[in-house]
C-alpha cells in the first residue's frame, strides 16, 4: 500500500493506494498517530484503493473516534467493493462518506 499525505495547516489527507488489510494497516496506525494531532480535518481518499479488511477498518474507526474529540473526518472516492463492506459492517452510519 501507498500512503500519500496531504497537510494544509490543520487540514489533513490520506490519499491510500493499494490494499489496507493485515499486513499493511499497521503503517497506516502509524502514519496517524505522528500525524494527527492538532489536526480538526481528516480526511481519507480511498480512490485508488482497492480492498479493506476488518484490520484496516480497525485503524479507520480508531480516527473516527479520535477526530470525534478534536474535529471532523472524511472518507471519499470509496469503490463499490469498499461501499459494500462499510454498508455490511455498518460504517456507513458511523462515516461521513463522500463519493
Amino acid at each position: 500500500m501507498k500512503i500519500t499525505k496531504t497537510q494544509n495547516k490543520s487540514a489533513l489527507t490520506f490519499a491510500l493506494e493499494g490494499r489496507l488489510d493485515t499486513t499493511t494497516s499497521p503503517e497506516l496506525e502509524k502514519e496517524l498517530k505522528a500525524s494527527i494531532d492538532g489536526i480538526d480535518d481528516l480526511t481519507f481518499d480511498f480512490s485508488a484503493l482497492e480492498y479493506i479488511s476488518s484490520a484496516g477498518l480497525r485503524v479507520i474507526l480508531a480516527a473516527q473516534k479520535i477526530m470525534n474529540t478534536q474535529g471532523k473526518m472524511k472518507v471519499c472516492g470509496a469503490n463499490a467493493d469498499i461501499m459494500e463492506v462499510f454498508d455490511i459492517t455498518g460504517f456507513t452510519d458511523i462515516l461521513t462518506i463522500e463519493k
